[in-house]
């Protein structure tokens, strides 16, 4: 089973930890960067990041989703997916085998976040005519 990395910012703590706890009894091995004190929301995208091996998956929470998404999408390896719904999470899997859920604290409730989990972990990705464009996102440049 791949392990599941999970981290967040200071508004994003709360639901970090429930979903840790969802997975948790799913049995899924996870790793956990949650702060107990205010931070910043690079810094956690980071860490997270940077610790991922190529079968792993990536949960990122902060109050909107949208900064630490930004934040995860500077790495190489890592197409992060803010996703707001289970469609969007399906889709971010089979269309561009996303590897990162991201999610906005204060935007979601705990229900919706599992549901969008969920979703994203239990999506494959199509392949197909979506694999040429997942190879141009690997040879992207920074500007």
């Amino acid at each position: 089973m791949q392990t599941i990395l999970i981290a967040s910012d200071h508004a994003g703590a709360s639901l970090a930890k429930h979903l840790h706890f969802f997975l948790e009894k799913l049995g899924y091995p996870l790793k956990c960067f949650i702060p107990e004190q205010k931070v910043d929301y690079p810094d956690y995208a980071a860490l997270l990041c940077k610790n991922m091996s190529e079968n792993d998956k990536g949960i990122l929470i902060c109050g909107s989703g949208i900064g630490i998404s930004i934040a995860a999408n500077r790495f190489n390896h890592i197409r992060a997916a803010l996703c707001s719904e289970p469609l969007s999470a399906r889709l971010s899997r089979e269309h561009n085998d996303a590897n990162v859920l991201c999610l906005g604290a204060r935007l979601i409730g705990q229900d919706m976040a599992e549901s969008i989990l969920q979703t994203f972990l239990n999506t494959k990705f199509e392949g197909g005519r979506h694999i040429a464009r997942i190879e141009k996102l690997k040879t992207c440049q920074k500007v």
